[in-house]
């Protein structure tokens, strides 16, 4: 099969190649490196909940894509779990809001591994017998999340930001949506989402591009597949905001605080913009900023704290979250910084660390072997290779943050979420 398919080489030193059927495959071979790490990624994820596929429009109930990442190991002769210990691999997968991702790391029998992952992906298996006995499962992980401080300081920042976006909705969905979920609603998925072309694979380590063209062959997918059938259908989000504050009570032992802002959805494949909203929030309050060394060293917050770019299709926020004893006064803080760096713009020596530490954590990433082929199925994901990440990055200046500061971060598109020390129950909303 490598014979008549040519790689791809990008400055990174990543293979990449397009299969007959539509699935890209990327391999980073790593020589003298003991093990190998695989990744099978799906652009499917808990956000997709609404869509056609052929002449019907589906919409599931919250929580499916994480109950079919669930699902994915069983099949007809058993568990995939128990085939990849036989291999000697450990495996395992994530559900996120706009992906599922399988992988597995292994020093031996490599090829037996990807065989596996391969078959479990392309070839779903489903009883209503064994879809129900998952509800306990997941249920139980349901109830884990909400006994989260950090995860419930994200789920609700996302509701008091967005009125109808899926990303509102918890990724592994409730005990009441999951008992909705047949068999029917996950072999729709199966033909809408995880059609070849629809899905990445991605490996590094001590394995070679035969290796995996070779198991791409065995598993059928160098023939020509049918593309993805869904078209994804996303209610209108205004940019307003659905409630302002909110202020919960968990049995945490310090206060947990969020505040985000919601922004303007970025194109699909805008990885630039999303790259410098990052670099923006290094420079505002990362460990080399300003702001976290006051917040800090006033033991105002622990090392805990700090901002992330939430971004999927139809949805751009910028959340920053954290502990502290005094969550009102490092929300205003955070609010001064915001203008202060409006008004005078990003410290360009800051900014010059900030990229060269995001460039160190790229290149580093290159020689970890599961750090290297999730990057890879990552960006690819966004239409991207590491190496034109590592280019956009370099073309990245302060002027384009300062700029860019104009636009985001603003005050009435702000919504701030506390959790106080109380009730231990599954947390309580204080009016």
């Amino acid at each position: 099969m490598s014979d008549h398919l040519r790689a791809v080489l990008d400055c990174a030193g990543n293979q990449r190649y397009l299969l007959p059927s539509g699935l890209t495959v990327l391999v980073r071979p790593m020589p003298g490196y003991a093990a190998a790490h695989a990744i099978v990624a799906a652009r499917f994820g808990s956000i997709d909940v609404h869509f056609r596929l052929g002449d019907q429009e589906l919409t599931l109930p919250a929580g499916v894509a994480h109950y079919l990442e669930h699902k994915m190991f069983e099949d007809q002769e058993g568990d995939a779990f128990a085939k990849f210990a036989r291999t000697g691999a450990n495996a395992n997968a994530f559900t996120s809001f706009d992906r599922t991702c399988y992988y597995f790391t292994a020093t031996s029998q490599v090829e037996e591994s990807l065989d596996v992952l391969l078959e479990m992906v392309t070839h779903p298996y489903f009883t209503p017998e064994t879809v129900a006995k998952e509800q306990g499962i997941i249920a139980q992980e349901i109830k884990m999340y909400e006994d989260s401080p950090d995860w419930r300081l994200i789920t609700e920042l996302c509701q008091c930001l967005y009125h109808s976006h899926p990303i509102r909705s918890d990724i592994a969905g409730t005990c009441e949506s999951i008992a909705r979920i047949t068999p029917g609603m996950l072999y729709d998925c199966c033909r809408a989402f995880y059609a070849p072309s629809n899905l990445v694979l991605a490996a590094a380590g001590n394995i070679t591009a035969e290796q995996v063209l070779e198991a791409c062959a065995r598993a059928g997918l160098d023939q020509p597949a049918a593309a993805p059938a869904a078209q994804r259908i996303w209610a209108d989000e205004p940019m307003t905001l659905v409630q302002t504050e909110k202020t919960l009570h968990m049995a945490v032992a310090k206060p947990c605080f969020g505040v985000g802002f919601k922004e303007e959805p970025l194109a699909p494949g805008d990885g630039r913009t999303e790259a410098l909203y990052d670099l923006v929030l290094c420079c505002l309050c990362g460990g080399m900023s300003g702001l976290y060394r006051r917040l800090y060293d006033q033991g105002l917050v622990n090392p805990g704290f700090g901002g992330e770019v939430l971004r999927v299709d139809g949805c751009c926020c910028i959340l920053f979250t954290g502990e502290s004893d005094q969550p009102d006064t490092v929300r205003q803080l955070l609010l001064e910084e915001i203008e202060r760096i409006r008004s005078q713009g990003v410290d360009r020596e800051i900014f010059t660390l900030c990229k060269n530490e995001k460039y160190g954590q790229l290149v580093e990433n290159l020689e970890n072997v599961e750090d290297a082929a999730s990057q890879m199925a990552d960006f690819a994901l966004l239409g991207q290779t590491v190496a034109q990440q590592i280019e956009m990055l370099a073309g990245l200046t302060a002027e384009d943050a300062d700029r860019a500061m104009q636009g985001i971060l603003r005050p009435e598109r702000m919504a701030y979420v506390k959790i106080l020390p109380g009730d231990a129950g599954a947390g309580t909303e204080e009016e």
